[in-house]
């Protein structure tokens, strides 16, 4: 792998308003192309907003959908990256060729070309579809990039295949930390007053940020996402109120050690730059571990059980939706 220089970025966006989120992203690029970067990563749904999708009809979801490429967000991602030489991510509703809509994230490239991932593990809305691809390719800068969404990463399986296509960089756009869940001990609700009030006490949200609804819940699983698969990882996230959750941001980019390059707990918009050693990648003890793989032992690992259950059942059991 080439040695590149990356970016990744925590925003609050602005529910319904693709102008304005755009022009965030647009302001984001900018940045980074004065310093020189080369591959930037924004949220899951930053352009069109989040939480809030949950409560619409399938007419509102369609009135907020666009097609990929076509559309005109995908359009204007398009037009920075190639004004900028910068491959640029970042997600959205897509409306498919047959009417389905998925939760999709939307990586522009300044030659033209685009890739779309669709979330394999969509639980937003009933009216939404999950996807059933992963998505891996070549970047005009020297690197192969694959991407997962937010609750993609959580299953170790999708990280591992697509480390087996021969990713070296996964963009791990979010839209978490803050969140009411079915667990005592994963994340959890974060007053939406802190937040209010960062301006006179910054330390009592940044320390609810940095603890066990934020970071503190992170790190127990992503670095290991790294490590055992020997890649880079782009974590990107929301931050700040998000409907009626606040949203932890804790953006960070990682190396294929599990080590954490770089990342940040302010309680506001922020972008990080990076530059990665390919070398690290090439030499990681995650990639030699998946040159020992004994496949003929993981039959289990694609034999249903008999127990799996609709995404959406798992993610809000235990959980009163509003």
């Amino acid at each position: 792998m080439k040695n590149l220089r990356v970016a990744t970025v925590q925003f609050q966006h602005s529910n319904g308003d693709k102008e304005a989120n755009l022009a965030v992203i647009t302001r984001f690029v900018e940045q980074a192309a004065r310093q020189g970067v080369k591959l930037i990563t924004f949220p899951e749904c930053c352009i069109t907003g989040y939480w809030f999708l949950r409560k619409l009809t399938q007419g509102e979801l369609l009135t907020l959908a666009e097609p990929i490429p076509a559309g005109p967000s995908s359009q204007s991602l398009l037009r920075l990256a190639r004004q900028y030489d910068m491959t640029i991510g970042a997600g959205m509703i897509e409306l498919a060729e047959d009417g389905s809509l998925y939760n999709a994230y939307v990586v522009a490239m300044p030659n033209g070309r685009f890739a779309c991932h669709r979330k394999i593990h969509c639980f937003i809305n009933e009216h939404m579809k999950s996807g059933d691809a992963f998505t891996v390719f070549d970047t005009p800068h020297g690197c192969r990039v694959g991407v997962l969404t937010c609750y993609d990463n959580n299953l170790g399986e999708n990280v591992r295949i697509v480390a087996l296509q021969r990713a070296e960089i996964l963009l791990a756009p979010h839209q978490t930390g803050g969140c009411k869940t079915g667990s005592p001990f994963s994340m959890g609700r974060i007053d939406r007053r802190l937040w209010d009030n960062r301006g006179a006490d910054p330390a009592a949200i940044e320390a609810e940020l940095a603890g066990p609804k934020g970071r503190q819940w992170l790190v127990t699983w992503l670095p290991a996402r790294a490590f055992d698969n020997g890649i880079f990882v782009l974590f990107s996230n929301g931050v700040g109120p998000d409907d009626d959750e606040v949203r932890t941001g804790n953006a960070m980019i990682l190396d294929p050690y599990g080590r954490i390059i770089t990342e940040t707990g302010k309680a506001d918009d922020v972008m990080l730059v990076a530059d990665l050693e390919g070398a690290l990648y090439d030499h990681a003890p995650g990639r030699r571990r998946l040159k020992v793989r004994r496949p003929e032992l993981y039959t289990p690992l694609v034999t249903p059980t008999g127990r799996e259950e609709d995404i959406r059942n798992v993610r809000f059991e235990g959980i009163e939706q509003k």
